[in-house]
C-alpha cells in the first residue's frame, strides 16, 4: 500500500503549518486561550476560508477530504501549534455524526459546520460513562409533538460555547440496562432551547469543556437524528474519527516537543560542554526518537484502516493507534520535560503546554487501559 500524500494533501499540509507557523505562535494562543470564550471567531473563520473544516468532509457534503489521511494532515498540523480552535468538537465528532445519520434536511447543518458560521460538539460522555459508548443514562421520552430529554452530560468539549448539540439518550424502555448497546438515540439539540442549561470551565491544557444538564427538555420529532434506538453505530463512527485525529495531533505534538528538547541539548552547557554530548542523554533521547516512529506508524495504520469495511480491522487499529499514543505521549511529555530540567515545568516555556496536552489526549475518547482491554475484545468477537 502506498502511503505517501497525494499533492492535494501535501499543499493543504504546507498551507496550515505554514499558517499554524507564522500566524499562530505561541503568544497568540495563550491570548486566544485566556479569552471568554477560549478560542478565536476570527481564526476559526479563517481556517474556514483556509479549506481545513472542509478538508474534515468528503465531496458529497460539501467538504473535499473526509478520508483518513486527510483527518490526520489536519491534526498533525493543529498539534504542532496546539491549535484550540473546536476542530475536533465541531467539524469531526458532531460533522460526522450528522453525516453518518442525518437526513437530507438535517444535513443542511453541514454548511454551516464547514464555513465556520455555526460551532457543535457531541453531548454523549456522561460521570459514570468511563468512556463506554453503550453507557448512556440521559433518557428521551416520546410524547405527541417529539420528544423529552433528562439527564446530565460531563466534560462535552466547547459545550458553553456550541450553538448545536448531537445529544445521546435512551429511548428504550425504562427496565432497560444501562449499557445496551440497543435503544441509544441521537438528537440534535439547539443550545438556547428550554431546559438546557451549561456550566464551562477551562481544561489544563488550554481547551473548554461543560457540564451540560437536561430538565424536560422538548424536541420536534425531526431533533431525532437517525433510527431511533440505532444511535451507537453512529457514536462509534464518529468517536472513530475523533480516536484518529487525537492520535495525529498527539503526533504533531509530540515533534515539536521533540525538537525543541533536541535544541535544548544542543545549547545548553554543563562542565563546558553542550549537555547532549552526554552518552546517557543521547541513549534517552535515541529512546524517544524511536518511540515517536512507532507512533507515527500507529496513525498511519489508523489511517488507512480508517475506510475499511470490516468493523473488527478497523476499530482495532484504531484501538491500537490510541493505546500507542497514549503510552507514547506521556512517555515523550516526562523525557522531554526531564531532560530541560526545572525550567521544562515553567508556564512561559512553550514545551510545559506542549506535556499537558499530550498527557490529556490520552484521557480523551479514552484512556490507554481502556483501547489496550478494548483491542483484547475486538480480537475474541
Amino acid at each position: 500500500m502506498n502511503f505517501e500524500h497525494t499533492e492535494d494533501r501535501r499543499m493543504l499540509a504546507d498551507t496550515l503549518n505554514r499558517y499554524v507557523a507564522e500566524q499562530y505562535d505561541f503568544e497568540t494562543r495563550m491570548a486566544i486561550v485566556a479569552s471568554p470564550k477560549g478560542f478565536s471567531t476570527q481564526r476559526w473563520a479563517t481556517f474556514a476560508e483556509l479549506g481545513v473544516i472542509g478538508a474534515l468532509f468528503d465531496e458529497a457534503h460539501g467538504g473535499y477530504g473526509g478520508a483518513g489521511f486527510d483527518i490526520a494532515v489536519v491534526f498533525e498540523a493543529l498539534g504542532r501549534g496546539l491549535v484550540v480552535e473546536p476542530f475536533l468538537a465541531s467539524a469531526i465528532l458532531a460533522g460526522s455524526a450528522v453525516v453518518h445519520a442525518g437526513s437530507e434536511e438535517q444535513q443542511a447543518l453541514l454548511a454551516d459546520l464547514i464555513d465556520g458560521a455555526t460551532v457543535a460538539t457531541l453531548a454523549h460522555g456522561e460521570p459514570e460513562s468511563h468512556h463506554e459508548l453503550a453507557r448512556v443514562q440521559t433518557t428521551a421520552t416520546r410524547t405527541a409533538e417529539g420528544w423529552v430529554l433528562d439527564g446530565h452530560k460531563a466534560v462535552v468539549p466547547v459545550g458553553d460555547q456550541a450553538q448545536v448539540l448531537i445529544v445521546s439518550a435512551r429511548t428504550a424502555s425504562p427496565t432497560s440496562q444501562v449499557d445496551d448497546e440497543q435503544g441509544i438515540s441521537l438528537f440534535i439539540v439547539p443550545a438556547d432551547v428550554a431546559g438546557l442549561s451549561q456550566r464551562g470551565y477551562p481544561t489544563i491544557d488550554g481547551g473548554r469543556a461543560a457540564e451540560v444538564h437536561l430538565k424536560q427538555v422538548k424536541l420536534p420529532a425531526g431533533a431525532l437524528l437517525g433510527a431511533e434506538g440505532q444511535g451507537l453505530a453512529t457514536l462509534e463512527h464518529a468517536i472513530g474519527r475523533g480516536v484518529l485525529a487525537l492520535c495525529a495531533e498527539s503526533l504533531g505534538a509530540m515533534e515539536v516537543a521533540k525538537q525543541a528538547t533536541i535544541e535544548y541539548l544542543q545549547t545548553r552547557k554543563q562542565f563546558g560542554v553542550p549537555i547532549g554530548s552526554f552518552q546517557a542523554l543521547q541513549h534517552r533521547m535515541a529512546d524517544l526518537l524511536l518511540e515517536i516512529e512507532q507512533a507515527r506508524s500507529a496513525v498511519i495504520n489508523a489511517a488507512a484502516a480508517l475506510e475499511s469495511t470490516d468493523r473488527i480491522t478497523r476499530e482495532r487499529a484504531l484501538s491500537a493507534a490510541k493505546y500507542s499514543i497514549g503510552r507514547i505521549g506521556t512517555l515523550v511529555a516526562e523525557e522531554c520535560i526531564q531532560l530541560h530540567g526545572g525550567i521544562g515545568m515553567t508556564w512561559e516555556l512553550p514545551l510545559s503546554h506542549y506535556a499537558k496536552r499530550l498527557v490529556m489526549i490520552d484521557h480523551q475518547l479514552g484512556d490507554e487501559d481502556h483501547h489496550l482491554a478494548r483491542y483484547i475484545a475486538l480480537g475474541q468477537a
